[in-house]
């Protein structure tokens, strides 16, 4: 089956745009009833995930608020203090991108394991492998709302106080969830034929890291090289957080949108991806 047709794409070029956005809502739908199905799976599996991350430590699920402290800590000295990045509430726009930042890179880090780390399940019991890229990204959700109180604390005591504009971050979440899945359905698919992908991801997602404007305002970013930052679409997740949390404003409708499109694009290629390979993973895992 191709990518296209996996995705519910048409071939013809003289369908309408409205039509293969149909096609694209009505596969990703199709694919969420299917997943819902399995959803105590998920949780179980999320869960085991966040025990063995914990086992046999002191602190136990404590760590998933000392880790965004230490994280905080350290980031804070070294731009703040150190650097003296010279824009006012700095460390507050510095968590307002570093946060969901930590949830995507560590969920995508952590796919490239979904697959190839559970052969066993993958071989003996009928599942759809597509829980496995779910449970790193359910887990590191977890820790990025359990970083939000802190995050909010933060704001406030620098004095950077809530704004209506916070009704819109659980659509930006949410854009984000089909976004990191979309991203993480695909690596988790790829490196069980291509393992070199094992050591290239963690060294593409430190280049996103300085690609994106995460720790600098994308003002920052000298007009000739802005193009990087419009083709990047992790500067448009990121600058959604950063606009509702640190600025106080809505992002704009050009941004939104542009987020929106690219998420559900990224996410039925992803499927499509994760797809085309799906049936080979019994035998090479």
């Amino acid at each position: 089956m191709s990518g296209a047709r996996a995705v519910g794409l048409d071939a013809n070029p003289a369908r309408s745009d409205s039509g293969l956005l149909h096609g694209l809502v009505y596969r990703v739908m199709e694919r969420t009833r299917e997943l819902y199905r399995y959803r105590v799976l998920v949780e179980v599996l999320i869960r085991r995930e966040l025990k063995a991350r914990y086992r046999g430590t002191v602190l136990g699920f404590l760590w998933s608020f000392v880790n965004p402290l230490i994280l905080m800590a350290l980031y804070v000295l070294v731009f703040s203090v150190y650097l003296r990045v010279d824009m006012p509430n700095y460390p507050a726009f510095l968590l307002s991108g570093i946060f969901p930042w930590l949830w995507f890179s560590s969920s995508v880090n952590e796919a490239t394991l979904a697959i190839t780390s559970n052969g066993g399940l993958i071989r003996k019991v009928y599942l759809p492998s597509e829980v496995f890229p779910l449970v790193p990204l359910g887990s590191n959700m977890f820790h990025f709302v359990a970083s939000l109180p802190i995050l909010f604390g933060f704001l406030l005591w620098a004095g950077l106080t809530p704004s209506w504009s916070l009704l819109i971050l659980p659509v930006i979440v949410g854009l984000q969830v089909l976004f990191t899945y979309g991203i993480a359905l695909a690596v988790s698919a790829l490196v069980v034929q291509f393992r070199d992908l094992f050591y290239i991801v963690p060294n593409l997602m430190t280049a996103f890291f300085f690609a994106t404007p995460i720790f600098y305002p994308a003002t920052m970013v000298p007009e000739r090289y802005r193009i990087l930052l419009d083709v990047n679409p992790l500067s448009y997740l990121i600058m959604a957080y950063q606009d509702v949390l640190f600025f106080g404003r809505v992002p704009s409708p050009e941004r939104l949108a542009a987020l929106a499109v690219g998420s559900w694009l990224v996410l039925a290629a992803g499927m499509a991806v994760f797809d085309s390979r799906k049936d080979s993973f019994a035998e090479e895992v």
